[in-house]
C-alpha cells in the first residue's frame, strides 16, 4: 500500500513536471523569436543611424573642436558615428530582451532590466556628454588663460592654465558623477574642503611673508595698466 502510494505521488510529480514544460515550451520559441526580430530590427536601425551620423559629418566638427586629438591620446578613434549606432542598436536589443522575459514570466528579471540597464543608459550617456564637454572646454580655458597670462606678463602662466584645467575637469567630474548616483555629494564635500584649505593655506602664506611679494606684483600691475 505505501508503495503504491509513493509510485502515485510520483507519477503525478512527472505529469505535473510534463506538463509545464510542454506548456513553457511555446513561451521559449515566442520568446527566441522576439529576440531575433529585435537583434535584426537592431542591427539595421544601429547601422542606419550609424550612416546617417557619418552623412552630417559630426566628426569634422569634432575635429575642429579637438575632440580628435583627446581620443587619440586616450588610444581610442573618433567615429561618432558607429558610437551612437551601437548605443541605438544595443537600446533596441535589449528593449526586445525586456519584452521576451516579460513573455516567460520572470517578472524580476524583467524589472533588474528596466530599473538597471534601460533606466541607466540615459544617465549614462549625458554622463559621457558632460565629460566630453569638458574635455573640449578645459583644453580651450587652458589655452586661452595661459595665453592670456603670457600676454599680460604675469609670472606663472603655466600654473594658472593648469589651475584652469583641472577646476573645469573636477566640476565636471563632480557633475557627471552626480548624475550617475554614484557619490556626487561626497565629491562635492572633498572638492569644497579641498578648495578651502587652498584657500587658508594661501591666506596664511599671504599673511606671514607674502605681503613684500604682493606689494611689488601689485606696484608692477598698477605700472602695466598706467601706460
Amino acid at each position: 500500500m505505501l508503495l503504491q502510494t509513493w509510485s502515485q505521488v510520483l507519477t503525478a510529480s512527472f505529469q505535473n513536471l510534463w506538463t509545464g514544460v510542454v506548456m513553457y515550451i511555446p513561451l521559449i520559441v515566442v520568446s527566441i523569436v522576439i529576440l531575433i526580430v529585435g537583434w535584426a530590427f537592431g542591427t539595421i536601425v544601429g547601422k542606419w543611424v550609424s550612416q546617417v551620423v557619418r552623412a552630417l559629418k559630426l566628426d569634422r566638427a569634432l575635429e575642429s573642436l579637438g575632440v580628435n586629438d583627446l581620443m587619440t591620446r586616450a588610444g581610442w578613434r573618433l567615429d561618432s558615428g558607429r558610437f551612437i549606432g551601437e548605443l541605438v542598436k544595443w537600446f533596441i536589443i535589449v528593449t526586445f530582451l525586456v519584452a521576451a522575459i516579460d513573455v516567460l514570466g520572470l517578472s524580476q528579471v524583467n524589472i533588474f532590466l528596466q530599473q538597471v540597464v534601460l533606466g541607466y543608459i540615459p544617465n549614462v550617456i549625458v554622463a559621457a556628454l558632460i565629460l566630453l564637454v569638458a574635455a573640449v572646454l578645459a583644453e580651450f580655458l587652458q589655452k586661452l588663460v595661459t595665453g592670456s597670462a603670457r600676454a599680460g606678463e604675469i609670472s606663472q602662466a603655466e600654473l594658472f592654465g593648469g589651475v584652469t584645467k583641472w577646476a573645469v575637469w573636477i566640476f565636471a567630474l563632480i557633475a557627471a558623477m552626480s548624475q550617475l548616483g554614484i557619490a556626487g555629494q561626497l565629491f562635492y564635500t572633498l572638492f569644497t574642503g579641498i578648495v578651502a584649505m587652498l584657500a587658508l593655506a594661501g591666506g596664511l602664506a599671504f599673511g606671514l611673508g607674502g605681503r613684500d611679494a604682493a606689494a611689488r606684483y601689485l606696484d608692477k600691475l598698477h605700472k602695466d595698466i598706467s601706460r
